[in-house]
């Protein structure tokens, strides 16, 4: 078999040459952790396997909905055939609740329930800690432009009505997440697209079915990483029937 190119590596994914031009080969690894529990050179046996698949569940069904994704089909267990964009270098984060950086910087009391999503932009520099940007900064410094940042807030915010839909009918709460936005051409035409991935490595989830903690609180503890991927893929009806972790009802973080 002929070796294929490498076209960039990160902590969860390799991407490669793709069969056709204006495309890649989207290989989900095991290593990492998720935005709530990053953990660089970590691995969890099944991690990428179950990504894969939620990533093919989230994007396709955006897709459907007339919301682009640069997700076109998947190949295999660990791969899916994807669209090359041109990554604008800036991480959209929604908010529907307090957590995290939000609840440390403001002191909201973790779960409270925010007045309306809140958008919030991260410079993509892993060297200087991914730092959090305002529109002033993206705009002076050329990243995006006025209507980008337009685009991509309206993109994120379907984005977000989409996934809290899902999530709520399995009984989850979508606390917050992370995307990734691209530029892709068509003829003379620029419009932006929903690119990397969509799974729990970048969700913040909680259980609403745990019975042992407060309403709108989270679980005080996440458990075993692969079991709270191999949870949400059995919600979602997407487990791969080859993956035999344990499923817990409480293991959403």
């Amino acid at each position: 078999m002929a070796r294929r190119k490498k076209v960039y590596e990160g902590k969860a994914k390799i991407l490669y040459e793709g069969p056709e031009p204006g495309t890649l080969i989207q290989y989900f690894k095991d290593d990492g952790g998720t935005v709530t529990a990053p953990k660089p050179g970590a691995q969890t046996e099944g991690k990428g396997v179950l990504n894969n698949r939620l990533s093919e569940f989230f994007m396709s069904g955006l897709n459907s909905i007339g919301v682009p994704t640069h997700f076109i089909r998947r190949l295999n267990m660990r791969e899916q055939l994807v669209r090359m964009v041109e990554i604008i270098p800036i991480e959209v984060v929604v908010r529907n609740f307090a957590a995290g950086p939000l609840s440390q910087r403001l002191g909201i009391p973790e779960g409270t329930a925010l007045p309306r999503p809140i958008v919030e932009y991260y410079y993509k520099d892993e060297k200087l800690g991914d730092p959090m940007v305002a529109e002033e900064h993206i705009i002076a410094f050329g990243w995006a432009g006025q209507q980008d940042l337009d685009d991509m807030v309206a993109l994120a915010l379907r984005v977000n009505d989409f996934l809290s839909g899902v999530m709520m009918g399995v009984g989850i709460r979508l606390a917050d997440f992370r995307i990734e936005i691209g530029r892709i051409w068509e003829g003379d035409f620029m419009r932006l697209i929903v690119a990397d991935e969509i799974s729990p490595d970048s969700c913040r989830l909680w259980d609403m079915r745990a019975a042992e903690r407060a309403e709108g609180m989270p679980a005080s503890d996440p458990g075993p990483l692969a079991d709270v991927y191999t949870e949400l893929a059995r919600r979602l009806g997407v487990l791969p029937s080859n993956v035999t972790h344990s499923p817990k009802p409480t293991l959403i973080n």
